[in-house]
């Protein structure tokens, strides 16, 4: 009897001891540095500081004339994507996808959503406040924004990395100033990046939904 006992222990213990340390099946996500992005997208003073890079502060005005920005998304998840309501190419692909993502958290505050405009001088705020509407957005979880031109242009181009000249393939409306990139930007609770994902493409919005959750479980 006694063998038996000492024999069930042993079997117990050893199955601990695996648990504790074999390698975690659960996928990590990177945390996106100046290092990690193409070169052409990161001015020389941001790419020497490296690491420990997180989006800037920001604010701008959203859908319903509010003030939002940084201080309302601290301590959330987000995803962020530069668009404007008269493209007629990806943008309509990628909001589609973007209802997605909200139909699938629409119930999570921790989880927002940030659809920040290049043509601001069209994009007022009745003008954003239609768009929102006709993709069925919460207001109180997908934010339409906009502002000066230069800020937020800024922002595109020294925290999220998106700035591209206009001719490059991809990215539309060749011979203006847009920035016109198809990608969604996933940032965790500490504003850092966490991965980029091609809005036009719903294989990698399933991975971004993905993400998502695995932020949210923090």
């Amino acid at each position: 009897m006694k063998l038996l006992i000492v024999g069930i222990i042993l079997f117990i213990s050893i199955g601990i001891g695996y648990q504790l340390i074999k390698p975690s099946d659960k996928k990590v996500l990177k945390v996106y540095n100046p290092i990690d992005i193409d070169s052409d997208l990161v001015e020389d003073e941001i790419e020497r500081v490296g690491y420990g890079h997180t989006i800037q502060s920001f604010s701008f005005t959203d859908q319903s004339n509010k003030a939002f920005g940084s201080k309302d998304l601290k301590g959330k998840v987000y995803v962020a994507e530069y668009f404007f309501t008269t493209c007629g190419t990806i943008c309509p692909i990628m909001n589609e996808q973007m209802q997605r993502v909200q139909q699938k958290f629409r119930t999570n505050k921790n989880l927002q959503i940030v659809s920040i405009t290049v043509d601001p001088e069209h994009d007022s705020v009745p003008q954003l406040f239609d768009y929102a509407k006709n993709h069925q957005a919460d207001n109180s979880q997908w934010h339409f924004l906009t502002g000066k031109k230069e800020d937020l242009y800024k922002l595109a181009r020294r925290s999220f990395f998106l700035l591209k000249p206009a001719e490059v393939r991809n990215q539309g409306d060749i011979g203006s100033d847009f920035i016109h990139t198809n990608y969604f930007v996933l940032v965790d609770q500490k504003s850092q990046i966490r991965g980029y994902y091609d809005g036009t493409s719903e294989k990698a919005v399933d991975t971004l939904l993905m993400d998502i959750d695995l932020l949210l479980e923090k």
